[in-house]
């Protein structure tokens, strides 16, 4: 129904599969819930009690309007240790939470009907970030059979003289795959070759299984045209606190600065505060939590490559499995509805991440095993699944 006090932009059913599923499954008792990308390991208490004493002594206030100081020189340090990347002060930005961070990049570099490539299967909310800030998302199908990396002749043909950047995810969510040092060089010449920006949406960056985790920015001559996103809650489960940050050239940061101050003004200080605990520990805190979660992402691909009907690629990176259904007959929505009627397990359709995602059904390994030996003991007990 249309209201005539609403938008007309919102006046289109904008709903989507991952939506549809998760309200039916709330019809059923005893689910065990595999959709949603939140980990259910609580946040270090370190990070947590640092943050309450800051909040005590006085923590509570304002911050700088482009975040904690004592918080962006710790993401420059961080950066310099761990990649042996020299930030200057003034390209980096503290945001409240990711998805702020994307929508703030976007409302800083488009022009309307500017057009911006994403990759897909992508992150949901990415197509209609780009329309909230007038520009046009258009879409670059990946696939299955070539591990889901980017083809570039299929890249290039879609940059027209409206293109304004490219966005990539590596670690992917929803795929779980690593772009190739290969593939992401690849991107960088396109890049050159048509004077686009590239947004490297860089929050999964801690779960590289394979190999380890090279940021866009790092590579030749790509630093002045790489915007790149980060965030606290995934790899520091700290999805509840709200906290990521943007490195990019200083002229942008300024103006998402700007940007910001009519938004959200300043991020939560005492989420900032938490933010710089996590880096100075980081190397106590991750370890073991990253192995957690890779440990679950392996034992769940084994589990799902001996059910019949279904596969999945080795796991690169991530907490997610896209899990191939297509000898079911059925389709992403459909069989992520009988799965969920029949075993109780709530999965995300993969056609919620774009039209190439249908045949897949995405998995976040987000509970522990027990609970994921319960889920896939109840898929293999489907009638459709077993051997």
């Amino acid at each position: 129904m249309k209201y005539k006090y609403i938008s007309k932009r919102y006046h289109v059913d904008k709903s989507t599969p991952m939506g549809q599923v998760d309200e039916l499954a709330k019809k059923y008792e005893g689910v065990i819930d595999l959709s949603l990308g939140d980990p259910d390991i609580t946040t270090h208490q370190i990070i947590i009690e640092k943050a309450f004493e800051d909040a005590k002594n006085g923590h509570t206030k304002y911050t700088d309007f482009r975040g904690d100081p004592e918080l962006r020189d710790e993401i420059r340090k961080f950066y310099g240790e761990e990649y042996n990347i020299d930030l200057l002060d003034e390209e980096i930005m503290v945001t409240a939470s990711g998805c702020v961070a994307m929508y703030l990049v976007l409302e800083a570099i488009l022009d309307d009907g500017d057009e911006v490539i994403m990759h897909a299967p992508f992150f949901t909310p990415y197509p209609q970030q780009v329309e909230l800030t007038r520009g046009v998302p258009v879409i670059l199908d990946t696939f299955e059979e070539e591990d889901f990396q980017i083809n570039m002749e299929r890249l290039e043909k879609l940059i027209t003289d409206k293109t304004k950047a490219i966005v990539i995810n590596t670690p992917n969510n929803p795929t779980g795959t690593c772009f190739t040092l290969e593939t992401m060089r690849n991107i960088a010449s396109i890049a050159k070759k048509h004077d686009l920006l590239v947004i490297a949406d860089d929050i999964y960056g801690s779960y590289s299984y394979q190999e380890k985790f090279v940021p866009f920015l790092s590579l030749e001559g790509m630093k002045e045209r790489t915007i790149t996103i980060n965030s606290f809650s995934k790899d520091f489960t700290m999805t509840g606190w709200r906290v990521g940050n943007i490195i990019a050239p200083s002229y942008m940061i300024k103006v998402i600065q700007l940007i910001n101050e009519n938004v959200v003004f300043t991020t939560s200080s005492v989420s900032q505060r938490a933010a710089i605990a996590a880096l100075q520990n980081r190397k106590m805190i991750q370890p073991d939590m990253i192995l957690e979660y890779k440990s679950r992402m392996f034992y769940a691909a084994d589990r799902i490559n001996k059910i019949k009907n279904l596969s999945v690629l080795p796991p690169k990176g991530t907490f997610y499995l896209f899990v191939n259904i297509r000898k079911t007959g059925l389709t992403s929505a459909e069989i992520s509805e009988l799965i969920l009627r029949e075993a109780r397990v709530l999965g995300i359709p993969g056609n919620a991440f774009g039209d190439c995602g249908e045949g897949f059904i995405r998995f976040a390994c987000t509970v522990n095993k027990e609970a994921l030996k319960e889920a896939f003991d109840r898929i293999e007990e489907m009638e459709m699944f077993k051997s």
